[in-house]
This record gives C-alpha cells, sequence and structure tokens, in this order.
C-alpha cells in the first residue's frame, strides 16, 4: 500500500460522510461520488503496440483497484483510454485531446522517447502531469512529468559497468532504433567506455518497426564484438535476435544486454532466440518476495494466467498509486478545502515530493527535486522458459541522476537540441 496517506483518507471520509459534502477536484459539492478524469494513452496499434498494451492493463488495473477497494473515499477514477498508434505526432494531438476536451486532470502513458519528447510541450502548456512508466536516456527534467521508469545511472550505466567487471567483456558493439534514445544512450554508453578503458567496435541504428536488419547482422559478424548493447524497440528486436542466431551469432559466444526488452518482449522475440542473453531492469516478475508473487497471482487473475510482468508494467502500476496520494493527501485535505485543486498540476507538486509507495519491486520513492524515483538496479539473465534469473542486484535503492557525469548538463542539453536540429525538429532520425 502507499507508505503514507492512503490509510489516514478513511478518516477524512468520516468527517466528510458527517457532513454529507464530498467535495471532488472542481471543488463542486455532492452525495455521489466525484469522478475524477485521468488518460491513459498507450499505443494499442503500431510497432509498439505488444510492449504498450500490458501497460496499458497494468495502468487499468490500478485505477481498478483504488474504485473497488474505495481507497480514495468519494472519490472514483474514471480512465480516458486513448491509442498513441506508435506514432509521436498521434500521442501528441491525443495528449491534447484529452486535456482540452476530456478535462482529464493527468496522463499514464507514452514508451518510446520520442512519444514523451512529443507530449511534453502539451502538458507544460496546459500544466498538466504526465506520468511516464518506462526507462530512458535521461538528459531531461519536468516539472509537469513524473518520470517512474530508470534514469541512464539506474540501468544502463550499471549495466556497462558490470558487463565490464564481472564478464570481462572490452569490445562493444551498439545497435539501436534510430530515434532520441538509443542515440543518446550510446553518447552516455561510449562516454562510459572511454572512462573505464572499452572499446566501441561498431554502431548501427534501424528505423523503429523495420525489420530489415540484415546490414547490422553483417557489421556485428565482422566487428567480432564480445558483447552486443541492444536499444533496439518494438518489432525490430524479433528480426534482430532471429537472424542474429541465423548468422551464428549466440548467447554463449557473443551476448546481448538488452534495455527495452522485458517479459513481454522475451515471449514476442520467443525465448529460443533470446535465451542466454542478459536484460538490465529494476523489476523482474522473478522478484522473490511475497509482494511481487501477490501481484503477478493477482494479475493472472484479471487478465489470464499465461499473462506475463514486466518493468514498465510495474512501474505504471506503481505510479497510479504514488499519484493518488499526492493528488488526494489526507494530510492537508481538512486544512486544504478538502480535496480542492489538489488534481491539478500545482496540487500534485505540492505534496509528491517524498512519497512513496511498497511496490512490487520493492519500496520506490520520489525525488523532491527531479520527479525521478530512487529504484533498485537488476541485471537478469534470460532462461529457455522466457523467465528471467537475476545474477546482480544493487546493494540499496540507487538516487536518480537524469544528468550523467561524463558532461555537464548544458552540454548534455546541447548534444540532445543538436539531434533535434539535424532531424529537422523531429525526435526520430528521417528516413533515408
Amino acid at each position: 500500500m502507499v507508505h503514507r496517506n492512503i490509510q489516514q483518507l478513511y478518516a477524512v471520509w468520516l468527517i466528510l460522510t458527517a457532513a454529507l459534502l464530498l467535495v471532488g477536484c472542481d471543488g463542486k459539492s455532492s452525495v455521489a461520488k466525484q469522478k475524477v478524469k485521468v488518460g491513459v494513452l498507450h499505443s494499442q496499434t503500431g510497432t509498439m503496440r505488444d510492449s504498450e498494451k500490458p501497460v496499458l492493463d497494468a495502468t487499468l488495473m490500478a485505477i481498478d483497484e483504488i474504485n473497488e477497494k474505495n481507497l480514495i473515499p468519494g472519490i472514483y477514477i474514471e480512465a480516458v483510454v486513448e491509442d498513441g498508434a506508435s506514432n509521436p505526432k498521434t500521442f501528441a494531438r491525443k495528449a491534447e485531446k484529452l486535456i482540452r476536451d476530456d478535462k482529464v486532470v493527468a496522463i499514464f502513458g507514452g514508451w518510446t522517447s520520442a512519444s514523451r519528447k512529443a507530449i511534453k510541450p502539451i502538458v507544460e502548456r496546459y500544466d498538466s502531469i504526465l506520468l511516464y512508466p518506462v526507462q530512458y536516456e535521461g538528459v531531461e527534467e519536468s516539472p509537469n512529468i513524473i518520470y517512474l521508469g530508470a534514469a541512464p545511472n539506474q540501468q544502463i550505466i550499471p549495466a556497462v559497468y558490470w558487463a565490464m567487471k564481472d564478464m570481462g567483456k572490452k569490445r562493444f558493439f551498439l545497435v539501436g532504433s534510430d530515434y532520441i534514445f538509443p542515440h543518446t544512450a550510446n553518447e552516455i554508453i561510449k562516454d562510459q567506455l572511454r572512462a573505464l578503458g572499452g572499446e566501441v567496435v561498431g554502431e548501427s541504428y534501424i528505423p523503429l518497426g523495420s525489420k530489415k536488419v540484415e546490414a547490422t547482422i553483417d557489421q556485428i559478424v565482422e566487428a567480432k564484438p564480445d558483447i552486443i548493447l541492444n536499444t533496439l524497440n518494438g518489432d525490430t528486436n524479433k528480426a534482430f535476435f532471429q537472424q542474429l542466431r541465423d548468422a551464428g551469432i549466440n548467447s554463449d559466444e557473443i551476448p546481448t544486454i538488452s534495455f527495452s526488452i522485458g517479459e513481454n518482449e522475451v515471449k514476442k522475440i520467443g525465448a529460443r532466440n533470446i535465451a542466454g542473453d542478459y536484460l538490465s531492469w529494476n523489476y523482474f516478475q522473478s522478484i522473490d518476495t511475497p509482494e511481487n508473487k501477490e501481484w503477478v497471482r493477482q494479475f493472472g487473475e484479471r487478465y489470464g494466467e499465461n499473462r506475463v510482468t514486466s518493468d514498465p508494467m510495474e512501474a505504471a502500476y506503481s505510479g497510479v498509486y504514488l499519484w493518488a496520494s499526492s493528488a488526494f493527501d489526507a494530510e492537508h485535505a481538512v486544512e486544504e478545502g478538502i480535496f480542492e485543486g489538489q488534481c491539478s498540476a500545482d496540487g500534485v507538486r505540492a505534496h509528491i515530493s517524498g512519497q512513496s509507495f511498497k511496490a512490487p519491486s520493492g519500496l520506490v520513492f520520489i525525488h523532491p527535486e527531479n520527479h525521478h524515483l530512487y529504484k533498485t538496479v537488476r541485471i537478469g539473465k534470460i532462461g529457455s522458459d522466457g523467465q528471467i534469473r537475476i545474477v546482480w542486484t544493487s546493494d540499496v535503492a540507487v538516487r536518480p541522476e537524469p544528468y550523467p557525469v561524463f558532461r555537464t548538463a548544458e552540454s548534455w542539453k546541447d548534444f540532445v537540441a543538436t539531434l533535434n536540429r539535424e532531424w529537422g525538429g523531429s525526435w526520430s532520425a528521417p528516413a533515408n
């Protein structure tokens, strides 16, 4: 349950009931539950559908739980679901529609950094809130975004260090989709390898969703790296790993560490094509704690026993509870006019500092300044059954650092701005 505030909401409920007054985010009185609309914006079509649809399910599960258990007395959360269609422009258009027309008080959604970058100016213009559930490249902060996934120092940087220190790898091949996240992630990796004495022996980018991976496979075969670092997203991963195996590259001789593949993507790729390779995340379904086992059981009970859970799903689920706790903060409910105004971005910002949640991955809590989460780092090895065996875990939840230490914040901002300018104002490289 939420570390603070949710339990106190029941005491507030008694006060409200005695007064026969329930007040929602718009300050209107009613004896019925006040509806509060939130947007859920994920790709249900296009190359990202298989990754984002499970995150949509986990988000709706958390919303349903809060409603079913009456965890926010007097409030009913209504989800308005839209399809981002794996297209940043669609994400931007749907985000504006949700805020302007549907009057949602927050948006949960996005996977690719290109989609987040498209939503960012929309939520900033309307002073709304985006809760973004996926690891990303960093080099960004916004008062209108809660970053629920890993910053680079909570996923990419520890994995590269582990590959060199524990696996003894020196020669790295970098492969990614051709948009902002992989380009920036690989720039971070190159800085780190220079500092640690590693070597980049190849770097290749493939358009998001493309299955034309032959040229990249040929480069890997020729380069003979010790290890591949993979930031591909969407359907490209299935083609990449199938053709990697067809080319005779197996996980024993040249392993891959992937940063955007979770349990759902492993099922899509086929465990036989990716078994023995590695993933770096903050959550895996195999975490052996009572809290995680119960969450996996409940998810399977709701959606089917054959379904799996993954890091972005867990982050999205936890994000709904963190938002609810800060949007309806019982400590301040009475003295600030019950719930009036707290659903606004200002209201969430005022109360989200220090919020925490006992998530399936362990205790997570929000950094009071940069709105990222402290998170435990985990590296897992993919088994033939598609499940991930955890091989390394950080000692503590790691403090989020959006700007990697290898350069100044201004230098990183200049790097990202240059990419955006070279790509004609887009966050993806133009098609050839």
